[in-house]
Parts: structure tokens; C-alpha cells; sequence
């Protein structure tokens, strides 16, 4: 085939603390089964970690690595896997350093999930397109507003890729197997996975509305996805229904009767399940969590999430970065 690699193609995955086993598992193992299928070694691979030593998974299990992420010499492609907490766990100048010599010298560098937090600190997307977990979105945007982030699964921009992790990563990987080495050996390994269908890039990644929440009215579905898109500065219900070309009591209706919840308790849930996850993040004050979910005042934000999940936002915080 004409452009395939003369040698294997050399992988090194840096596992930052806390990444996530399942997109881990769903990159690395499509190239185990490239290189089954295909009967030779197509590509091969390197674990690395910021200071060579094991790396725990956000499920606990520590993997063993075969050095640190400074010793690389030059893989054709570094892949960074983070998840939870990536602004904690970011390593330091010294690991930046590294990723900018990696991308200097030719290799594709690229990142799954959280590890696009580290790409960003190491100034490596630039004017690139660029994704991240949908529920790192919010806090990824608040750091780097200047940034070109998109909700798509994956994204590769001429040298540099990020994805949004899950079996999103067995996309990505798919990607790279047609590319390298050829559309027919891409569908042959994601038939061993059982993955009838190869996303594409542009594919987005969470479930549409209607689905994810159970709801049949399309005009209900365009009223979530208005307070969805609004969290951070809410609207009157009253505006709401407007834009929709509803009245008030219509939406009222299509509430109680779909959902069971009033449309103000529903919009309310939205903001606080938002505040939830920004503060599991950690890189935000409680003040600033509480303006971004469209709260007036620290004590009113207080309030509502207490009598939401019988704690307050510190307790919540303090519960994370505990452990418990």
C-alpha cells in the first residue's frame, strides 16, 4: 500500500495518576489485535510515567511502566492518558519540556480525555482544533477560552490528536490502524471488538437529548437543550418558552407530564449536577463554581446544593481530594 510505514510504528503511552483503565484499554488493545491479525508486529509500545515509577488508575490498579516519560528517545507517537482531576496531576515544567522536545522533533503528540489539560499547558494546540471529556468541557474552557474546543469524539490536526476518552479511544486507534496500514485491516480489528461501526471524528460524543433523558416531544428536547446551553447565565422560564414558540404553561405541561418536575426544578438539577462535577474537578474556588453555574451569590449556591446532596460544596470538595 502506498504511504505504509517500513517499520513498525513506535507508540509511548504516558500515564498521568488517576488515568482511566477503560480508555487505556480501548487504545492499546486495537493495536495488539493490528498486529494478531496482520501476523506481524505492526506497531509496538512503551508505558511511561512522569517519574518511571507504577501509575495508579482511577480504578485503583497500579500498572507497572518500562521507564520515565524523560527517557524517551523519539517514538513516532507519544499518547497522554489522564482523567480524573488533570490539573492536579499536570507534572510540572520538567514533563512539559519533554512533550514540547517530543513534538519539536517529529513525533505526533497526542492525548486521551484529561490529557488534553497537559497539551494545553505545554502550548502544543495553538490554533488547533481540539477535544476533551465532555465533563472536563466547562473547566477546559475556563482555563484556555483562547482555544479551538470542539465536542467531537476525537480530533487529529495535522501532528497533534486528542480524544474525548472512553471507547472513544478505540476510534481514535482505528483512525490510525486505517491510515497507517489500510481501511480493510481497520474493519478486520474493530469486528474482533465487536464495534459495528468505526465512528468518525465528527461524531459527538454524548447520547441527544431525547434519548438521554427519556423524552418523545421535540419541542421538550429544544427546552432542555436551551437551559443546557444557559447554565452559566439562566433564563426566565417565561424567556425560555418564548424562544421555543411555546407559552409558559405549555412548557409547564410538557414538564410535569414527561418528566414529572417542574421546569424551574429541572434547570435548577441541570446547574447543580454542573457545580457537582466542576467541584470534583478541584481547580475552582466555590465562589467561582457558583458564578459559572449561574448562582447570584456564594450563600444562595450553598444553600441549593446542600439541599440537593445534604452536604455542602467544601464537604463535597474536601470528600474528592480525600478519597472519600
Amino acid at each position: 500500500m502506498t504511504g505504509r510505514p517500513v517499520a513498525p510504528v513506535r507508540l509511548a503511552f504516558l500515564l498521568v495518576p488517576q488515568f482511566s483503565m477503560m480508555s487505556f484499554s480501548a487504545a492499546i488493545e486495537p493495536l495488539r489485535s493490528a498486529n494478531r491479525q496482520d501476523g506481524r508486529t505492526l506497531y509496538e509500545w512503551q508505558l511511561v510515567s512522569v517519574d518511571g515509577r507504577r501509575v495508579e488508575a482511577s480504578n485503583g490498579i497500579a500498572i507497572d511502566v518500562d521507564g520515565a516519560v524523560d527517557a524517551l528517545g523519539r517514538p513516532d507517537m507519544l499518547v497522554v492518558c489522564a482523567s480524573l482531576e488533570p490539573t492536579r496531576h499536570a507534572g510540572g515544567r520538567r514533563l512539559l519540556h519533554v512533550l514540547r522536545r517530543l513534538a519539536r522533533h517529529g513525533c505526533r503528540v497526542g492525548a486521551i480525555s484529561g490529557g488534553t489539560f497537559l497539551l494545553a499547558a505545554a502550548g502544543l494546540l495553538g490554533d488547533r482544533r481540539c477535544t476533551v471529556h465532555w465533563e472536563f468541557a466547562d473547566l477546559f474552557r475556563s482555563m484556555y477560552p483562547q482555544l479551538r474546543l470542539v465536542q467531537d469524539l476525537y480530533v487529529v490536526d495535522r501532528d497533534v490528536f486528542t480524544c474525548s476518552g472512553g471507547t472513544a479511544a478505540l476510534d481514535l486507534m482505528l483512525h490510525f490502524v486505517r491510515e497507517h496500514f489500510g481501511p480493510a485491516l481497520a474493519l478486520s480489528v474493530a469486528e474482533q471488538f465487536l464495534h459495528p461501526r468505526i465512528r468518525e471524528h465528527g461524531d459527538h460524543q454524548r447520547m441527544d437529548v431525547q434519548t438521554r433523558y427519556g423524552v418523545h416531544e421535540g419541542r421538550l428536547a429544544d427546552v432542555i437543550r436551551l437551559m443546557e446551553s444557559t447554565l452559566g447565565e439562566p433564563l426566565a422560564i417565561e424567556q425560555i418558552a418564548r424562544r421555543v414558540g411555546l407559552s409558559a404553561r405549555q412548557v409547564e405541561r410538557l414538564f410535569g407530564g414527561q418528566l414529572g418536575v417542574t421546569p424551574r426544578r429541572f434547570y435548577l438539577s441541570l446547574r447543580l449536577e454542573r457545580a457537582r462535577l466542576l467541584l470534583q474537578q478541584g481547580a475552582q474556588s466555590v465562589r467561582a463554581v457558583a458564578f459559572e453555574c449561574g448562582f447570584s451569590s456564594s450563600s444562595h449556591f450553598c444553600h441549593a446544593y446542600r439541599a440537593a446532596y445534604k452536604c455542602s460544596p467544601t464537604q463535597a470538595r474536601h470528600r474528592q481530594t480525600s478519597g472519600g
